[in-house]
């Protein structure tokens, strides 16, 4: 209990900011105190009632203007029309923005797509938001039968199926090793250091398309460890000694690195065998056959390392949210959160306390990031499903709700066995009041059960 009243002040600080501005197209109840709530306070205004929803999407049929309510002014000079339309929170940002705080944006269609014969690949990284300083991503495509060579990286891989189907290959130190196949909504994971493949299968006759994130914001793709990048760098002589065999056995090794390459796709060949045996804890997770909780909202799933066990460094949420639904108020205590945007339309604004926050639009493509204990939310301001991850640099997700405080190890086994602890709920009535000037009936509605996405109301 200690624990959870330590930051109460502080909390309630952004709870009297965020409760008093509804969301786009949500009502509220708690604005404006009604007669039977405590006597306003008489230290500093009251918040304003005046709307803050978006004003644009980025499929509008409009010019895009700097203009919310009464302030601003339109633009006379050169606009950039499309982007301006995708960032309507930046160009006209809501009153309760205030302060500064780092970009929290990428979309994937920025980066520069390094291509090649079988695929391609583009990356996020401190390099292109700084903010994001705990992981990093890479997209990457790869057409039936490519290979991403034989590899291995500094950091761990977290990896999540867009589309298509894969194998992937791996050995570990023990020299155990593991082949697996993944489809669209599966997922990978590589400890650092781990030498492995991935090859698209030929189901779709697509091949396959992925995101990749790493843990460390300063992760470079153009820096991986690739088999022929090193071996081309190693005198023939000694490859030859190593594998005790003839310098003309390697006439052919590529002169430098091959990075994605065509060949045909694997067939159903037997496992190569290791006296060591295989890998104990697999590396895939067959996310895509996980059944989602359904909320009033949407839906979650939850992959963390109580249930992919060779996952220990990164953990995951996938969550869908309905038109005019949010994923609610909360923070994490403790971890960085990288967003992915798969579909849909949303907006998260950040609340980075000392009276700083700054709200962001996000579509299909788009990468998110919301540093530790930072208050946020994600609107669904489109027509369609909002759908996106939610990817935490731990091997355990604690999420903490305003309107129950609740830190969880985000594990099925773990969510029905916890206690739970209704924050505003199990403090004293008048203390909230005293704070937020709200009526009884208004603080009787507060959830006293955890929601993570609130429907409509």
């Amino acid at each position: 209990m200690a624990r959870i009243l330590l930051p109460l002040a502080a909390s309630l600080l952004f709870l009297t900011a965020v409760l008093a501005a509804p969301a786009s197209g949500v009502s509220s109840s708690v604005g404006t105190p009604s007669a039977d709530a405590a006597a306003p306070s008489e230290t500093v205004p009251l918040a304003s009632d005046n709307p803050n929803g978006i004003l644009f999407l980025p499929d509008s049929n409009i010019v895009p203007q700097a203009v919310r309510g009464s302030l601003g002014a339109n633009i006379l000079g050169p606009q950039n029309i499309p982007i301006e339309l995708q960032n309507a929170d930046l160009l006209a940002p809501p009153t309760t923005d205030a302060g500064n705080v780092q970009n929290a944006k990428w979309p994937f269609a920025l980066s520069h797509n390094r291509l090649q014969t079988g695929g391609w690949a583009r990356q996020q990284n401190i390099d292109v938001m700084p903010i994001a300083s705990s992981m990093a991503g890479v997209n990457m495509r790869l057409e039936a039968g490519a290979v991403r060579e034989l590899h291995w990286h500094k950091t761990d891989e977290w990896a999540y199926m867009l589309s298509g189907s894969a194998q992937i290959t791996a050995v570990n130190a023990d020299g155990q090793n593991f082949i697996g196949n993944v489809r669209q909504g599966d997922l990978w994971y590589f400890p650092a250091g781990i030498p492995h493949s991935i090859q698209a299968l030929n189901d779709t006759g697509d091949g396959t398309e992925f995101l990749l994130v790493f843990d460390n914001g300063a992760f470079s793709e153009d820096s991986t460890f690739l088999l022929t990048d090193w071996l081309a760098h190693v005198p023939k002589e000694v490859i030859a000694k190593n594998f005790q065999t003839s310098i003309s056995a390697f006439d052919h090794i590529p002169a430098q690195q091959l990075y994605i390459f065509p060949t045909p796709p694997p067939d159903n060949q037997a496992v190569p065998t290791s006296p060591q045996g295989t890998i104990p804890n697999p590396f895939t997770f067959p996310l895509s056959q996980m059944k989602a909780t359904p909320l009033s909202g949407g839906s979650v799933k939850i992959v963390d390392s109580t249930i992919f066990t060779a996952a220990t460094a990164i953990s995951a949420t996938e969550i869908t949210v309905e038109p005019g639904a949010m994923r609610e108020l909360h923070w994490h205590p403790t971890q960085d959160e990288w967003t992915f945007y798969i579909s849909g339309q949303g907006r998260v604004t950040l609340f980075a306390s000392s009276g700083n926050a700054r709200t962001f639009d996000y579509e299909a493509g788009d990468v998110g990031f919301v540093p530790a204990s930072f208050g946020h939310f994600v609107e669904n301001t489109g027509n369609t499903t909002l759908h996106f991850l939610e990817i935490f640099n731990s091997g355990r997700v604690q999420d903490i709700s305003l309107s129950q405080v609740r830190p969880y190890a985000l594990s099925f086994d773990t969510l029905r066995l916890m206690i739970t602890s209704q924050w505003l709920a199990l403090t004293p009535p008048d203390l909230v009041k005293a704070h937020l000037q709200i009526s009884d009936e208004t603080l009787s509605k507060f959830n006293k059960t955890k929601p993570i996405v609130v429907g409509p109301s």
